[in-house]
């Protein structure tokens, strides 16, 4: 760099001073590079000539480049440097002449560099990582300083050794990261003239693309018609395009392979075997270029791909069956027949846990690479039918039956003795195996079957059995019988017995268990069933010297005790039984006497006021545990669960309580409420294949008896197979439309009739109060007090908790005896008898039981004292109906109960009949006014059934049960009558307990 300084001067010649004067203006002059100036000359005096020269002492001419002269008038002369450059630095000189007169003038040019950038270009890239030299390139004259900044600090490289200043003033960064990234200030300075002048410059950091696969290794399976999916995710500095590479092949979005957006994912459309391999995502952008490798495994379904089917003679030397099978990983094979499995190395195996191996070491099993064989070194007609070949590997496994047909003789199987007796037939079956199949022959006694004088024998035949049927008409057609069976191979023959029958053994009984009310028969059963099954037991007891009271009993596999119920506490009975077969009935088992155990009371003395008066209190225990009985229906998924009461403790069964639950599981289904005259529940829709646990728990005042477990497991889904017949369901749309109007119409009565008996109300209760002047009966309190039906629905798609009634009846109930003294009957109303209790059957659904409320059942308790509010209750003495239950009870095996509350109880019957209602009251009633409308009829309820109020022995006691029994009230006002009756109502209320009021039921 130059600066140059013009400088001027001006003199005269000693000979001409005062003639001629030369000035140059501006005396001196500096000039930038690349700035253009001028000059002026002026003389003062008449001349001729006025000349510029150069510093180099040489006119300047007019042909001169960048230098021009120009003479504007006679004294003036101008100097112009036109972009100027450092070559025209230095002293012009400016020479004024006028003959021999001769003047001049100096000006001294100085040209000088200012700050000027060159390069400094923006942005600049670098990666990450790289040694970074940033480019400022300025020039001046004199050199200037450089001084750099990032985001508006000073960088100060003496504190920083990742930042160098080289000398041509570029920053150098070592190690630059994406934090050394912005913008950057290059600033230049000429402190001798004070100029500063910077760029600025952005620069930018890239980074170098990361990449990681999602899967370093993904399987897929071949041949399925799937797809795998391969992935890798990519990050950097401009972010990365991404690409995938298969054996060195860029692979594009097409039939085959499937692209995203980004590139990330690359997805391989129906997996064949060739795809497998290793696959190279490819990341890349400015800061260069990253790859990752993900291995895609395609794996093979077996496939078996040969077999043969066989076919052999009895008792050949060996046979062998081959399947071969393809697959990746490589298949195991075995075979399978019926319930045995082959393996190789092994002779004959049972499934697990138990093993089974053939004693005469008959099958061999040989595999090698992907063909194994099975041989049957010698060939048995139990051999013949299908064996599954089955190739399996960690994917799957495939199958293929192989049929192994041999040809064989006659085989005659069945039971050789037959039992029947006289004029019941009997069918002799006689079962044949052959190959090709047999024609079956039979004989009596040398003669062919049947022949003209044997009326009573029929022959019928079925592709394996032929069945010879004989109605024995006496002691002759009793004897042996041949079936002969023939075929191209062979014939066999086999005798078969028809023997008389006979009636069974008696059982022994073994010992009685006696409770309060109940009585457990163990016995054996006979040794002799006469050669039929025993169908049914007959029991008989009775009081020592009464008449024998009498029960059958159903014959159940392994049956060794029976129930009896019924009975009366603290008294002796005895006890016999018999066995039934289709022959008729045995022999009597030898009598057993037991007696009945006594009902536990515990006495509580309560003082009261006043001190004259106490309370006795009778206590009984819990009952025992009900036997159960499990019982598959058909379909699989439906069990029937039955229990047997045992002894109540003294005091009535209230409800079972039954819940159950899968084994796999530790949540309980919802625990159901049964009513006490059930004996066994439906259990639908269980999960199939699966094991269940169910508790069956008995609950009286006293508490809830031991629970009755017991385990069952569901049988394993059937296969449904599709109706392929021909033909539709035979109905036209007509029809269907027709079926469903009548449907419809038929649920529109039952609707208005379950209004009418339900709610007194609806079309039908209008009707009968418009033309029969009366109210709807009250007959739903008193079905569901028996036990007629009571229905629990679920919305949901669960089916249905069903309860329903079979009216039985025991012979010892049919008499009409006196019930057994409980705790709560002898105080107040006596037990109904057991003929009047119907049997219940519940249907239980698992998922209704879990979706839904169960239903609460109650059985006929005592109705509390009356409310004084309602009118003074009729007094009756405490010593008077003692005194009436003594008497009235005829059993001297029974203890006095004894009431010493202040509150009217009803004496004890021990023939209770149902109270006859004073129909005085109806008359007068009827008379009283017009018959209520369909709104008023609901006023006029009776809560209970009639026959089960106690009917008192005497007149006094009558009228206390009346009194007690119901209460009249007349309102002239509203003209309505209410009648309650003294039994507990029993009222199935949705998701309620059971209530009891005297206005209203509500279902």
């Amino acid at each position: 760099m130059y600066i140059f300084v013009f400088s001027s001067s001006s003199s005269l010649s000693s000979l001409c001073s005062a003639a001629i004067q030369v000035e140059i203006t501006p005396a001196q002059g500096e000039i930038s590079v690349g700035e253009s100036k001028f000059f002026l000359c002026e003389v003062v005096g008449d001349v001729k000539d006025i000349d510029w020269y150069a510093p180099s002492g040489e006119k300047i001419l007019h042909t001169r480049p960048n230098i021009s002269v120009s003479r504007s008038d006679e004294t003036t002369s101008i100097l112009t440097i036109y972009h100027a450059n450092v070559d025209n630095a230095g002293i012009y000189k400016c020479v004024a002449k006028d003959g021999d007169k001769e003047a001049q003038a100096t000006v001294k040019v100085k040209i000088f560099q200012k700050i000027t950038f060159q390069r400094a270009p923006s942005p600049q890239e670098f990666n990450e990582g790289d040694i970074a030299d940033i480019v400022c390139d300025v020039v001046s004259s004199p050199p200037p300083t450089i001084i750099w900044k990032h985001k508006g600090s000073l960088i100060q490289a003496t504190k920083d050794v990742r930042y160098k200043i080289m000398e041509n003033g570029h920053l150098q960064i070592r190690g630059i990261k994406k934090i050394d990234e912005g913008m950057y200030v290059c600033e230049a300075r000429v402190m001798a003239r004070g100029e500063i002048d910077f760029r600025t410059m952005k620069v930018i950091i890239n980074v170098l693309p990361t990449i990681r696969a999602r899967k370093s290794e993904v399987n897929a399976t071949a041949d399925i018609s799937k797809s795998a999916l391969l992935a890798c995710d990519a990050d950097g500095f401009p972010e990365p395009t991404v690409t995938w590479a298969h054996n060195n092949v860029v692979l594009e979005t097409g039939d085959k392979y499937s692209l995203n957006e980004d590139g990330s994912e690359l997805l391989i459309k129906d997996v064949k075997k060739v795809d497998e391999g290793d696959y190279t995502c490819i990341a890349k952008n400015k800061a260069g270029r990253k790859t990752e490798e993900v291995s895609l495994n395609v794996f093979m379904i077996p496939n078996i791909t040969y077999f043969n089917n066989k076919t052999a003679s009895e008792f050949d030397e060996e046979v062998t069956l081959t399947c071969e099978a393809s697959g990746d990983p490589t298949p195991t094979i075995s075979w399978r027949f019926g319930n045995r499995v082959f393996t190789e190395g092994e002779q004959a195996s049972w499934t697990r846990p138990d093993k089974y191996e053939n004693a005469d070491r008959n099958v061999v099993v040989l595999s090698h690479a992907r063909v194994s064989s099975l041989t049957l070194k010698v060939v048995q007609f139990t051999d013949a039918g299908r064996y599954l070949c089955t190739a399996s590997n960690s994917i799957g496994e495939d199958i293929q039956p192989v049929y192994l047909e041999i040809h064989y003789a006659p085989k005659i199987m069945g039971v050789v003795a037959v039992y029947t007796w006289e004029g019941n037939p009997a069918n002799i079956s006689c079962e044949v195996v052959a190959h090709p199949g047999a024609s079956v022959t039979w004989f009596r006694d040398g003669i062919q079957l049947p022949s003209g004088n044997t009326s009573n024998v029929k022959i019928y035949s079925t592709p394996t059995n032929s069945y010879l049927e004989i109605t024995p008409e006496s002691q002759n057609d009793f004897g042996s019988y041949n079936c002969t069976a023939t075929n191209m191979l062979g014939s066999e023959s086999k005798e078969f017995i028809l023997i008389q029958a006979e009636v069974p053994s008696s059982p022994e009984i073994q010992q009685v268990v006696p409770f309060s009310s109940t009585a457990v028969v163990e016995f054996e059963e006979p040794y002799s069933k006469g050669g039929v099954p025993i169908i049914r037991y007959k029991v008989e007891w009775r009081l020592l010297g009464k008449e024998w009271n009498s029960k059958e009993y159903n014959a159940e596999d392994g049956m060794t005790r029976i129930t009896i119920t019924g009975l009366k506490p603290e008294t002796t009975y005895e006890v016999k039984m018999f066995a039934i077969n289709g022959k008729g009935e045995g022999e009597s088992s030898l009598a057993s006497t037991f007696k009945t155990k006594p009902v536990q009371y515990s006495l509580t003395i309560a003082s009261v006021t006043p001190p004259a008066i106490a309370t006795t209190s009778m206590t009984s225990r819990e009952p025992n545990a009900p036997k159960l009985e499990i019982t598959a229906v058909k379909g699989g998924n439906t069990f029937k669960v039955k229990w047997i009461k045992q002894d109540d403790g003294g005091s009535p069964i209230k409800h079972y309580l039954l819940r159950y639950k899968a084994k796999h599981v530790s949540d309980w289904k919802p625990e159901l409420r049964l009513p006490p005259a059930s004996e066994y529940a439906m259990l639908r829709g269980l999960d199939w294949n699966t094991d269940y646990e169910i508790h069956v728990v008995a609950e009286n005042q006293q508490g809830k008896s031991e629970p009755s477990v017991t385990f069952f497991r569901t049988a394993v889904e059937p296969t449904t197979i599709p109706d392929t017949r021909e033909g539709g369901s035979g109905l036209g749309t007509g029809a269907i439309v027709g079926i469903l109007v009548v449907v419809f119409f038929v649920l529109l009565v039952a609707v208005d009739v379950a209004c009418f008996f339900l709610n007194k109300c609806g079309l039908l209760m209008c009707i009968a109060v418009t033309f029969c002047g009366k109210a709807g009966p009250g007959a739903k309190n008193k079905d569901i007090e028996e036990g007629k039906t009571a229905f629990t629905k679920d919305e949901s798609k669960e089916p249905i908790v069903e309860v329903r009634t079979e009216e039985e009846h025991t012979p010892n109930q049919e008499g009409g005896g006196p019930t057994e003294p409980t705790e709560t009957t002898p105080l107040t109303d006596p037990e109904p008898a057991a003929a009047n209790t119907p049997h219940m059957v519940v249907n239980l659904n698992p998922s209704a039981a879990a979706n839904s409320v169960s239903e609460s059942f109650s059985t006929p308790q005592n109705n509390p004292a009356p409310n004084p509010t309602n009118g003074a209750p009729a007094k009756s003495s405490p010593k008077n109906s003692t005194a009436s239950s003594l008497k009235a009870d005829p059993e001297p095996g029974v203890g006095p109960l004894v009431d010493l509350s202040d509150t009217p109880r009803v004496a004890l019957s021990s023939n209770p009949t149902p109270p006859v209602l004073d129909p005085s009251a109806d008359r007068s009633q009827s008379r009283s006014g017009r018959a209520p409308d369909c709104s008023q009829s609901k006023e006029l309820q009776v809560d209970g059934p009639a026959k089960d109020a106690p009917h008192a022995p005497s007149s006094d006691s009558t009228a206390s049960a009346q009194n007690d029994g119901k209460t009249v009230k007349d309102d002239n006002t509203k003209g309505e009558t209410e009648a309650k009756n003294a039994t507990a109502e029993v009222k199935a209320v949705p998701n309620e307990a059971p209530q009891v009021n005297g206005n209203e039921s509500k279902a």
